[in-house]
């Protein structure tokens, strides 16, 4: 490396700071929105993956004129007369709208004595006592429910509404943390018996059926006999809740593929004024140069330092930020962009995933094109004569 030629190379973006600058920051804009979304998609992802792993292997809802119903008790035994299924488990759940906040919290209905369904109730049945919640006719919530309740003035207890217009005053026994936030963090856990009467359901039925398979690969022919002996029962695998989720994020690909081609756009526009030709003042300044005895080399490796400096930097600048935008502030206004506008849900934190290989995409596709684009028109220009360059 040749430190006079940086130098010069330093000085020389400085002596025309305003058009640098001004291209600095137009470039390191490009690469912020790009990667913040990228760092977006890239979180929800991770999160929408790391929770598909932890729901059951099938779940089994029933239809009448097609809405859903409650599921009569009698057929999870029955379910179990079906070589393959290794477990059956009657949920009780729901969605309960919290008014004054507007969201949504999910209510689930819990035994101490039956298996869970998943990795995080049965953690829950280990550091909780759920018999002598359903002794106080208590509840544990999630991070983020007890966070709307307190902003609503609920400390200690929550007054819920049944179906016949009753309160229904239930104690808050505890705070449970999870590294799932999407499966968590809006959760309610309560006692089956106590979920009964908020939902005004009948003690012979269930939300849905949870079943649990011994052969993954036996999935579709259980799906199958299932149906075919209860016609009225739609089963849902975990298969098919990935292509849902996959179905979501081609539809909101939509948006960043609309923001990209803006950027692409953008971007490309300056790359095409740097190759249609230098100004007059740096001809004039190659000329002065290549007349000073400067050679061609000489000229191209400064240009390259200087092309180099202003687009790493705006790189590194960019993804520094996407980080802190993404990860610290949580992506106000972009993340909407995949999660949407609605609060139905109470909010949850990005999970930190940090993809090298798309950092890497959005280094090729910046840092190398800009430094390109600077020294094509560098070469032509130091390859002529000084006085022709000056003319």
């Amino acid at each position: 490396m040749n430190f006079l030629l940086l130098d010069y190379a330093i000085r020389s973006l400085m002596r025309r700071f305003s058009k640098n600058f001004f291209i600095f920051l137009i470039l390191s804009l490009l690469i912020f929105l790009l990667a913040s979304v990228l760092m977006i998609a890239d979180a929800i992802k991770l999160e929408l993956n790391s929770t598909l792993k932890t729901l059951p292997q099938i779940t089994l809802q029933r239809f009448i004129a097609g809405k859903q119903s409650d599921v009569p008790i009698a057929r999870a035994e029955a379910l179990l007369d079906i070589e393959g299924i290794s477990a059956v488990t009657p949920r009780v759940w729901g969605y309960y709208y919290f008014k004054p906040a507007g969201v949504n919290f999910s209510v689930v209905g819990i035994d101490a004595y039956e298996e869970q369904y998943s990795s995080t109730l049965t953690l829950l049945t280990q550091h909780f006592d759920m018999k002598l919640l359903a002794n106080k006719e208590s509840m544990i919530v999630g991070e983020g429910v007890k966070k709307i309740l307190a902003e609503n003035y609920y400390t200690d207890f929550f007054n819920f509404i049944t179906p016949d217009g009753q309160w229904k005053r239930v104690p808050i026994a505890g705070v449970f943390h999870s590294d799932l936030a999407l499966e968590s963090n809006d959760l309610i856990i309560l006692p089956k018996k106590l979920a009964y009467a908020i939902f005004g359901m009948e003690e012979s039925k269930a939300t849905d059926i949870v079943v649990k398979v011994a052969n993954v690969k036996e999935i579709a022919t259980i799906v199958q006999k299932i149906t075919a002996r209860y016609p009225d029962m739609r089963a849902i695998t975990q298969d098919d809740i990935r292509v849902s989720y996959q179905n979501i994020f081609d539809y909101k690909s939509g948006f960043f593929l609309s923001l990209f081609s803006v950027c692409a756009f953008a971007f490309f526009i300056i790359i095409y004024d740097k190759t249609s030709g230098l100004s007059s003042e740096e001809k004039r300044e190659i000329g002065i140069l290549k007349a000073i005895g400067w050679s061609s080399d000489d000229i191209v490796k400064e240009k390259f330092y200087e092309s180099f400096i202003l687009s790493l930097g705006a790189f590194l600048l960019s993804i520094s930020c996407a980080l802190f935008y993404v990860y610290a502030l949580q992506a106000p206004l972009l993340r909407n962009l995949f999660m949407g506008y609605s609060e139905l849900k109470p909010t949850f934190l990005l999970p930190f995933s940090f993809n090298l290989s798309m950092v890497v995409l959005l280094f090729l596709l910046s840092v190398p094109i800009y430094i390109a684009a600077t020294l094509i028109p560098s070469w032509r220009a130091s390859s002529l004569d000084a006085d022709e360059v000056m003319r």
